[in-house]
């Protein structure tokens, strides 16, 4: 398994966007944009502190345990948790069950949607201008 992990630097993040805007390109599928399976959140408040929420690749996963027919998995290679989608019947359990809200249906495609670390080259991490995040 990959020693690598993606890094989040909330101090350094300045909602540009860009990580975003990177994860629906690499998951581009017949000519459209995919959903992006991070997002940068802007903060309103006088402080303006901003943040990027993506998935964490939780050790003990509540997506996993909640998926009947064991369509996540860990890949040995990235380390992410990644949907095998010939498994996966569409019941959206892994949807609710995770906590941080980083599991996502994509209705086009009828599935779920997760970070899978674009493989072991995050994208998101590659178009970070500012090093808020960063893949070591």
């Amino acid at each position: 398994m990959t020693t690598k992990m993606l890094h989040v630097y909330p101090q350094k993040c300045i909602a540009c966007k860009n990580c975003e805007l990177a994860c629906a390109q690499v998951h581009a599928k017949d000519g459209k944009w995919g959903k992006s399976r991070i997002a940068a959140v802007m903060d309103t408040t006088p402080a303006a502190k901003h943040t990027v929420v993506v998935c964490i690749q939780c050790a003990d996963a509540a997506c996993v345990s909640a998926c009947p027919a064991g369509a996540l998995v860990r890949d040995d290679g990235t380390g992410a948790i990644v949907v095998d989608r010939s498994k996966c019947v569409q019941c959206k359990s892994c949807v609710a069950a995770c906590p941080f809200g980083n599991m996502h249906w994509e209705c086009a495609g009828r599935q779920p949607v997760k970070c899978d670390l674009c493989l072991g080259d995050p994208a998101c991490a590659k178009f970070c201008p500012t090093g808020a995040l960063v893949w070591k």
